[in-house]
């Protein structure tokens, strides 16, 4: 794969305005997601049936919703853009709690921003919990990884990349909370074990998954979306915990990060997206990818991570990305729905599309990153 792609038109100049505008319909476009007529329920072993679609659920798919409404808050300084994670919290903590998985704490990393902000100490305390649970149940793998345990199943000794945004980051930001640096270390230490197996060697991409059960990357796909939450991860595990860049395990990510990306450009599709299968360029087009693509090259570049001339690559996507948002609606287009680790590659490419409340959020942290450039 080629180390940086120069080929295509010119990346588009965004008018600020208008790209705030455009990040204020994909916010409320977020909110508004329903899975109205239970198409995209997943099975539960015990025979019930789950919504990983709808906002007003406690998941992954909203836990990711919440990171990309925090970030865009951190930047504005918007009340309320906070008011809607307080609202959505209160909301679920008046329901029964959600099962206790790997992506069950993704929302704990906005539980923590919200615990600090407001000065609240239920919050703190239900953060102190979910983090305790992921440093003393949550099942592990050999040398101690975060098993991918999800509602429909254990995946027993399985790592997948998914892991790092989804309970590692959440991990590290209650650490910092709760003044716990063993949290802190732990999720750091995730970071480096998932690198350890998921990445590629011959690429610098990143499987979707490794298991210690039959010592091998399952399909070995090189997944579009897992490998933008590692594109993502990286640069935010940096920045929160302020890693010294010359430190050896922030020198191991940056390399790890460079790497990745310099295979990423190679591949990028003349539209700027990429495809859903990061070495099949048949496969189709994937949307939120290519946003979290466009949020972790264009903040690697902004914080001095990456070579300024992949500035070109993240906007190329940037621009893919607006260009793939319903004008008028504010949703996201041509994002894969949750993705399990497939038995084999073809079946990544038949994945249905539909709005995902992950899909709007990378499509606001990638505005909200282009919003930070301009």
């Amino acid at each position: 794969m080629a180390s940086m792609q120069t080929t295509g038109s010119n990346p588009a100049r965004h008018d600020h305005a208008a790209l705030q505008a455009l990040l204020d319909r994909l916010i409320g476009a977020l909110i508004g997601i329903r899975d109205e007529d239970s198409a995209f329920l997943v099975g539960i072993v015990d025979g019930r049936r789950y919504d990983i679609k709808s906002w007003d659920v406690w998941d992954w798919t909203q836990g990711v919703g919440l990171y990309g409404l925090v970030r865009s808050y951190e930047r504005t300084g918007d009340a309320n853009t906070l008011d809607l994670v307080r609202t959505w919290f209160g909301a679920r903590l008046a329901e029964p709690p959600p099962p206790r998985t790997i992506n069950t704490v993704a929302p704990v990393y906005a539980l923590a921003h919200l615990a600090a902000a407001d000065g609240d100490a239920a919050l703190r305390a239900l953060a102190a919990d979910w983090a305790a649970w992921v440093m003393n149940d949550l099942p592990r793998t050999t040398e101690s990884g975060f098993q991918h345990i999800v509602v429909d199943h254990r995946n027993e000794g399985q790592l997948w990349d998914d892991s790092l945004m989804m309970t590692a980051l959440p991990l590290a930001r209650a650490g910092l909370l709760l003044n716990r640096p063993d949290y802190v270390e732990e999720a750091v230490r995730q970071f480096l074990v998932h690198t350890k197996y998921l990445a590629d060697r011959a690429t610098g991409l990143w499987f979707h998954g490794w298991s210690f059960v039959t010592r091998n990357h399952l399909s070995a796909a090189l997944w579009a979306r897992g490998n933008s939450w590692v594109t993502m991860a990286i640069p935010d595990l940096i920045e929160l915990l302020d890693l010294p860049r010359d430190g050896a395990v922030g020198a191991f990510l940056i390399e790890t990060l460079r790497a990745q990306v310099a295979a990423l450009a190679g591949c990028q599709r003349d539209d700027g997206l990429w495809p859903t299968l990061l070495d099949d360029p048949d496969s189709y087009g994937e949307a939120s990818a290519t946003a979290g693509f466009a949020y972790g090259i264009l903040k690697g570049v902004r914080l001095g991570l990456l070579d300024p001339g992949y500035a070109r690559c993240g906007a190329r996507a940037l621009d893919a990305v607006v260009a793939n948002i319903d004008p008028v609606t504010g949703e996201l287009g041509n994002v894969s729905f949750g993705t399990p680790i497939f038995a084999t590659r073809e079946e990544y490419a038949r994945v249905p599309l539909t709005t995902m409340p992950y899909g709007q959020a990378m499509a606001i942290l990638a505005l909200d990153e282009g919003l930070r450039a301009a």
